[in-house]
């Protein structure tokens, strides 16, 4: 990619198949792998096991157990990012500010989007070390918007969001979407 940018995202997933309702937050780098951008899933926080294990099992998300929340508050959407405790993102927008054509952010969701999947072996030895592509699918947005953002991160010892920090504010967006997480392939083995 041409900038250093980094996408900080809060996830709510009221009514996920097979995995209920739940939370996620964090950190999803733009990246590109053979001429494909895409977004690279450098770290994620969720407040639930079913999808962190499926997750990280499957796919190999880089998921953990934190209190992650996304709420409306009046006028702005609230995302918060607690780690044992510990506060470590606060994100805050303004409510639906300004609409997006939704047809872009569809093929923005449509993008590819790319993983490391790394499984020791017993020894403690690498066993697997993949690049895994995968896409979301059946994409259908409802409604998407912009409006004016702030996010503020914490240094903490486990949940080092704040290791690449904010800068600047370049854009935020609000988006509300039905879509299926579709199985991902490799794309590259580190050990062949």
């Amino acid at each position: 990619m041409d900038e250093p940018l980094v996408k900080y995202e809060f996830i709510r997933m009221p009514n996920s198949t097979g995995f209920g309702d739940y939370t996620e937050s964090g950190q999803v780098i733009p990246v590109s792998f053979e001429g494909r951008k895409g977004g690279y899933s450098h770290c994620m926080f969720l407040n639930d096991h079913p999808p962190i294990a499926g997750g990280r099992e499957l796919w190999g998300f880089p998921k953990k157990l934190a209190d992650p929340s996304l709420r409306p508050d009046i006028d702005m959407l609230v995302g918060t990012l607690d780690y044992g405790g510990v506060r470590v993102a606060t994100c805050t927008m303004g409510y639906k500010h300004k609409t997006l054509d939704c047809e872009v952010a569809r093929s923005a969701l449509g993008a590819p989007n790319f993983l490391l999947k790394i499984i020791p072996h017993v020894d403690g030895t690498p066993r697997i070390c993949e690049l895994v592509e995968y896409y979301l699918e059946d994409i259908l947005v409802k409604g998407a918007w912009a409006g004016p953002g702030a996010l503020s991160l914490m240094p903490h010892a486990l949940a080092p969001v704040a290791e690449l920090p904010v800068r600047e504010i370049v854009s935020t967006q609000h988006i509300v979407a039905d879509l299926t997480l579709g199985l991902g392939k490799v794309i590259y083995d580190y050990l062949p």
